[in-house]
């Protein structure tokens, strides 16, 4: 009898998508394999009335996951490698980074509106969002528009959404691309104007170190391009020490065997925004992403990041 493989997942429906994706990608390598999908709750899933920013980031919608890793009671768990923290825990390591959907985030409109766009809103406008890294590069680009912190899965914010007097929402390209909610994509925005978050679009395989039979199994899904640019967002998110409480926004890619990394950070308030970009060998690419990094540390982003990161009152 073939050993069972099992699968750790949070349950929501894009969770459930992306471990029942990776299945698939694994039953279609392996005829006969035996797979079990296992549902774990998350810290993440179960604070729904407190902003991300209030609660930290560290491991939130992971943590729980790598606790059953560790304790054997799962063999791989699937994230959103955006959620993943940019040091693994000992003991665990990336088995695969599979091909990177969307990395782009979307605006989505109210379904009463008529906005083909953001440049259509009007002063004053409401979007939701629960992102501080959407909200600076928001306000940046529409200093006039009201933030409005949202929390929830895809499927609670876009209800969320048809049921309040909000303008629109901003979500992630990849997450309605997966849900097939391609009709309630109003804009898709350009990165020049919202850099993604570091990992957007991607999914991350973890496992226990040394686990040579899943290892194995995994292999063929690790996508290099998706491998490489993820990596250098990781390096320079870890250089800058960041989570989803700090305004950072980074894209890399490989095109004709070179890596081109932009990378963002801002004030919460968007006021001040420090851009930068580099390209190289995708081979160097933790040591590209912690060298735009150091830029951007050097350009101003020490002092926004410290003013942040200051204690309230």
């Amino acid at each position: 009898m073939p050993e069972k493989t099992r699968i750790g997942t949070r349950s929501s429906a894009l969770a459930l998508w992306q471990s029942n994706y990776i299945k698939d990608q694994l039953e279609r390598l392996y005829p006969g394999i035996v797979i079990e999908i296992v549902h774990i709750k998350t810290k993440g899933d179960k604070i729904l009335d407190s902003p991300l920013s209030k609660i930290g980031d560290k491991g939130l919608f992971t943590k729980e996951l790598e606790v059953a890793l560790l304790d054997n009671r799962i063999d791989l768990a699937v994230h959103s490698l955006k959620d993943l923290t940019t040091t693994i825990p000992d003991g665990l390591q990336l088995g695969a980074v599979a091909a990177r959907e969307d990395i782009r985030d979307v605006f989505i409109t109210h379904l009463s509106k008529n906005y083909n766009g953001l440049e259509e809103l009007p002063d004053g406008a409401t979007i939701a969002t629960g992102s501080l890294r959407r909200r600076c590069q928001l306000l940046a680009f529409l200093p006039d528009v009201h933030i409005q912190d949202v929390r929830g899965n895809i499927n609670t914010r876009i209800q969320k959404l048809d049921e309040s007097a909000w303008d629109g929402m901003l979500l992630a390209s990849a997450g309605l691309l997966r849900m097939g909610w391609h009709e309630r994509m109003t804009q898709v925005i350009d990165p020049k104007i919202i850099l993604p978050a570091v990992g957007q679009g991607a999914l991350a395989v973890e496992i226990r170190e040394n686990d040579h039979r899943v290892g194995e199994l995994l292999a063929p899904l690790d996508d290099y391009n998706t491998v490489q640019s993820t990596t250098a967002e990781r390096a320079l998110l870890r250089r800058l020490e960041g989570g989803c409480q700090i305004p950072v926004g980074a894209w890399g890619r490989v095109v004709d065997n070179v890596l081109y990394l932009d990378a963002m950070v801002g004030s919460l308030d968007g006021a001040t925004v420090v851009r930068d970009k580099i390209s190289g060998n995708p081979d160097d690419a933790a040591g590209l992403g912690i060298t735009l990094a150091e830029e951007l540390l050097s350009k101003g982003a020490d002092s926004i990041l410290e003013n942040i990161r200051l204690p309230e009152d």
